[in-house]
């Protein structure tokens, strides 16, 4: 019989929390393994269609829950490979929200002010920049004008994108054939390897054991690189340390089915799920009124043609984001491509009394396809999620050969959830409806029901041990060397796009997993740069990565 791999810290899932933690620790001199349930793609594989097999379906996960579905990223880089890049800061008033608890549910020691420092780090390190309106696209440029003409303002939203490279291809969901959006491809991952760490796809992890020493052992599957529902092998990993970043929706059914082997878990994991509070609307733009009312035209035809020419994306409505408005009033409106496929599914015909799949009025609606402007809304939800079992393997009992799967979440939005939707809902409708410039109607739930892209906070951070799955330094509760780092630590929702919260966060906790890492023996430093060298955001955090590395 082998011996058993020895290494000091396993890390699960290569996105954001994982991929940073993976080269701060590296860097610092630590024998580091990544193991990813997906394939690793790289520019030439990323493909401009949506055929099964293609880079489109190989890169995602999209799981059936009840009452929720989740997209999320399915490759070496996670989330990062296949999001829209746009890297918003979370409103200050999120940090001091009390949602279904009824009291603050971020730890005492992160608010906007001590998270500024860690943004600005990952800011340096992609790097994150804001357009200004030279740079939004012709959607994004409708919806702003859209916006002031109703009386709002608009904002180019702050993205990683290069756009000296970026083509507006559009394909952004695909990944990015031109390396202009800003994955951890490009950064985290590369330097992370660079220092020697190892990075191993189509690994997927079942559960955790202990070892004598206090220790942990990782429970792997190898999975088919064609078809995911295909085991093709096992195997076993020690660890001193496990960084736990396999997302919000995986990361929680990781803990339960450790469980029988680990002991008791937090009474959070695998409850407080959020989906960000996201909802899309479609409006059906009337060119000739857009063209009249708001002096807009394309010099090839169409005055609008959405999905032809792009990118993600591009302008936000923030005037919602006023902490000064009650809990629940307060939400976003972006302006966003969304692929064919889903969208086309549940995007409903406007004015239409129930749900639509077919007929001649669905059928109008998809011959005006390139004429459709999407609306993102981010609102604050209940935290409603709760994870059942979970299924025999995987975060996922698999449906398809790729992509498709049913998982166990449960989510059944509360009346503060409904009554936020419905604002958000009125709210576009009286900027895009004004006029006659188009007709909107929200996605429907009936199918999946509700859905995110962003999945958060199903073992969440916080200061209290009865509604928080880890503490302030992201540790898991009562099993000390598990770490989660990914978007499951988030405690709520944010109101804007995550990846720039999920990213500072696990920024700030890797000063507090070195300190954690050398208490168990591991010859490991704090102090690397950003993954290009950069340091002057590094000063902004000294003192404060010291406090955390002390505990």
């Amino acid at each position: 019989m082998s011996a058993m791999e020895q290494i000091d810290v396993l890390v699960i899932g290569s996105g954001f929390g994982g991929a940073i933690t993976a080269y701060h620790l590296a860097a610092g001199g630590a024998k580091v393994v990544v193991l990813e349930r997906g394939p690793w793609l790289g520019t030439d594989d990323f493909e401009h269609d949506f055929k099964l097999g293609s880079s489109y379906t190989r890169a995602f996960d999209f799981v059936v829950g009840d009452g929720m579905s989740l997209l999320g990223g399915n490759c070496v880089g996670g989330g990062s490979v296949v999001y829209f890049a746009a890297m918003p800061r979370a409103p200050r008033f999120i940090f001091e929200r009390h949602g279904s608890i009824g009291r603050r549910m971020w730890p005492g020691a992160i608010n906007r002010d001590t998270l500024d420092p860690w943004y600005d780090r990952v800011a340096e390190a992609l790097p994150v920049h804001t357009q200004d309106w030279n740079d939004v696209t012709y959607a994004g440029g409708l919806w702003g004008a859209m916006c002031s003409h109703s009386g709002r303002t608009a904002n180019p939203v702050p993205v990683a994108i290069d756009n000296d490279k970026c083509t507006n291809c559009n394909w952004m969901m695909a990944g990015c054939r031109f390396d202009a959006k800003r994955s951890l491809l490009l950064n985290y991952l590369p330097a992370a390897l660079a220092h020697g760490a190892e990075i191993r796809p189509l690994h997927e992890v079942q559960h955790l054991t202990r070892t004598d020493d206090g220790g942990y052992v990782v429970h792997y599957n190898l999975v088919d690189d064609e078809d995911y529902r295909i085991q093709t092998g096992s195997g076993t990993i020690a660890a001193k340390m496990v960084i736990l970043a396999a997302g919000a929706g995986a990361t929680p059914v990781i803990l339960q089915r450790s469980e029988p082997h680990l002991g008791r878990m937090p009474h959070a994991v695998g409850r407080y799920f959020s989906g960000n509070g996201e909802r899309l609307n479609t409006a059906v733009i009337d060119e000739d009124r857009v063209r009249e009312v708001l002096g807009l035209g394309r010099q090839d035809g169409l005055p609008y043609g959405s999905n032809q020419i792009g990118k993600g994306p591009c302008v936000a409505n923030w005037d919602r984001l006023d902490g000064s408005l009650p809990e629940y009033s307060r939400f976003s409106l972006e302006q966003l491509y969304f692929p064919p496929g889903l969208g086309t599914i549940l995007a409903q015909v406007p004015g239409g009394a129930d749900p639509t799949w077919f007929g001649a009025e669905k059928k109008d609606l998809l011959a005006k396809w390139s004429s459709w402007l999407t609306i993102f809304q981010m609102i604050e939800d209940d935290n409603e999620g709760v994870f059942g079992p979970p299924p025999p393997t995987g975060n996922a009992t698999r449906i398809s050969q790729q992509m498709l799967g049913r998982g166990a979440l449960s989510y059944h939005p509360t009346a503060n959830t409904l009554r936020a939707w419905a604002m958000a809902d009125a709210e576009v409708r009286d900027i895009v409806e004004r006029d006659g410039l188009a007709e909107v109607a929200a996605w429907t739930n009936d199918v999946v029901g509700a859905y995110t892209v962003h999945p958060l906070a199903s073992c969440r951070i916080g200061d209290d041990p009865s509604t928080s799955a880890l503490d302030d330094r992201h540790e898991l509760r009562d099993h000390p060397g598990i770490f989660v780092t990914d978007g499951s630590a988030v405690p709520c929702a944010l109101t804007v796009n995550p990846a720039m919260t999920i990213a500072a966060l696990a920024e700030r906790a890797v000063p507090g997993i070195v300190g954690a890492a050398r208490e168990r023996g591991i010859d490991v430093r704090y102090g690397a740069p950003s993954p290009e060298g950069e340091t002057s955001a590094r000063r902004g955090t000294v003192r404060l990565a010291r406090d955390l590395a002390a505990g």
